[in-house]
């Protein structure tokens, strides 16, 4: 019995279109797992140790490795329009207020919705017991460093003046300062820059009993 040989040819038009086959019946699916930037990913190996010794270390002459020590760690959740921003350390809270959710321009008297943001503030101080409160006001550097300084200052005591009706506690250490210009968080050659640098920050230790 002689054997049909099937010309290369055709095998290669049935290969071709047995794989388009299985592509038509495969549907698409897409992948909705998170991701994270390259070289993020959690690891289960420790930190490699630094011999002090390794001659491929080049220290200064005369320099030392210092000792190790856990660096504290930051976390900073800002909403979507900016307006606000919290800061958590291991041993602080931090709450940046923008002066335009606050103030007028080139004002210290509070708007109708800035009570509200305040008193919320004022909940978090509660929740972790804090008896020492800054509120430091700052501007942007349009204009003179005196009237940023004065118009900071006053700012601020418009903060804490609300704090301490929310608070009511006569145990409750604030400092409270202006600093104009000083300290800025953003660039003051935009006007996005100068809107972050106009602000009131209210701070305080966490958990303190």
């Amino acid at each position: 019995m002689t054997a049909t040989r099937t010309p290369p040819r055709l095998v290669l038009a049935i290969t071709v279109a047995s794989l388009m086959a299985a592509l038509t019946l495969t549907p698409a699916q897409a992948d909705d797992s998170p991701s994270v930037p390259p070289g993020t990913e959690p690891s289960a190996t420790a930190p490699v140790e630094v011999d002090p010794n390794d001659p491929d270390l080049k220290l200064p002459e005369g320099a030392t490795l210092a000792e190790p020590k856990v660096l504290d760690i930051k976390q900073v959740v800002e909403d979507q329009s900016g307006d606000e921003r919290r800061e958590d350390t291991n041993a602080d809270v931090k709450f940046a207020l923008q002066a335009e959710v606050l103030f007028g321009k080139d004002s210290a008297k509070l708007n109708g919705d800035a009570r509200a943001r305040i008193s919320a503030i004022a909940a978090e101080i509660k929740n972790q017991n804090a008896t020492r409160i800054r509120v430091f006001g700052f501007t942007d550097n349009l204009g003179s460093y005196a009237h940023g300084r004065t118009l900071s200052r006053q700012r601020a005591n418009a903060v804490q003046d609300v704090l301490d009706q929310e608070l009511k506690d006569s145990g409750i250490t604030y400092e409270v300062r202006g600093y104009s210009e000083d300290y800025p968080i953003a660039s003051n050659a935009t006007e996005a820059g100068r809107k972050k640098n106009r602000r009131v920050e209210v701070s305080f230790p966490r958990g303190e009993s």
